[in-house]
C-alpha cells in the first residue's frame, strides 16, 4: 500500500508542477504522506486532486489550491507563518517544511488534537496548534511574516490584518458563503496591496471579523 501511495503521490506533484512553479511548494508537498492526514474511508483518494471531507462539515482543501495558497506565500524559510484553520493538519506539515516556524488555529477540538497528533508522530517541531480564541487569529505570537487563511470570508479581517508585519503577505479566500476569490494581501505602511488569484470554493470562516455560524437545522 505504501508503494501505491508514493506512485499516487509522485502522479500527482506531475500534475501539479504544470502549474505551480515554486519546486520548494512540489519538494515539500512530495515528502508528505497526504494519506495521514485523511480518513481511513477516504485514503485510497488521498491524492486525487479535489478536496475530501474530513468531518465536522470540514474538508481537506484540494492540492492544486493547497499548492497555490503556499506559492502565493513567497516563503523562503526564514518566516513565522500563522494558519488559520488548521483542519486536517496537511498545509500547516506543508508550511512547516517551508518556514522557520508555524502557528495554526482550530475551531473544532476533535481535529485539533488529531491534527496535532499526526503532526508529532510526523516529527515537526516547529509547529504549535492552538484552539481558535474569539480574535481571528494569535494575537499572542503575532506579528508574523505571512498568514494563511484556509476558510472564506466575507471581507478581509481587520484583525488579521494587524497581527502581519509591514511588507507581510495575507493569503485568503473572499467572498460569499458558495464562491470567492482568492486574495493575496501585502500590507503597506500606509496602504496594503491587493492581488486577485483566482476563483475557487471554502468552507466559511466562522469568527468575529468574519461569518457568523450558521444555525443547525434538525
Amino acid at each position: 500500500m505504501d508503494a501505491d501511495f508514493e506512485a499516487a503521490r509522485a502522479e500527482l506533484i506531475e500534475h501539479l508542477s504544470t502549474e505551480i512553479r515554486d519546486e520548494r511548494v512540489l519538494a515539500a508537498m512530495r515528502r508528505i504522506p497526504r494519506e495521514r492526514f485523511v480518513p481511513p474511508a477516504s485514503r485510497h483518494s488521498a491524492y486525487d486532486d479535489r478536496p475530501l471531507p474530513i468531518g465536522y462539515d470540514q474538508t481537506i482543501s484540494q492540492p492544486f489550491i493547497i499548492a497555490l495558497m503556499t506559492e502565493a506565500l513567497g516563503l523562503t524559510g526564514k518566516e513565522k507563518v500563522l494558519e488559520v484553520g488548521t483542519g486536517s493538519g496537511y498545509q500547516a506539515a506543508i508550511l512547516g517544511e517551508l518556514a522557520r516556524s508555524v502557528v495554526t488555529t482550530e475551531r473544532v477540538p476533535s481535529l485539533a488534537e488529531a491534527a496535532r497528533r499526526v503532526l508529532n508522530e510526523l516529527g515537526y517541531t516547529n509547529i504549535e496548534v492552538h484552539l481558535a480564541e474569539e480574535t481571528l487569529g494569535w494575537r499572542k505570537g503575532a506579528p508574523y511574516d505571512a498568514i494563511m487563511v484556509t476558510a472564506a470570508a466575507p471581507k478581509v479581517p481587520p484583525d488579521l490584518l494587524a497581527q502581519l508585519k509591514i511588507g507581510g503577505r495575507l493569503v485568503i479566500p473572499v467572498g460569499s458563503r458558495y464562491i470567492q476569490d482568492l486574495c493575496r494581501i501585502t500590507r503597506g505602511r500606509k496602504k496594503n496591496t491587493i492581488e486577485n488569484l483566482g476563483g475557487c470554493r471554502f468552507v466559511s470562516l466562522i469568527g468575529r471579523g468574519a461569518w457568523e455560524e450558521e444555525p443547525k437545522s434538525f
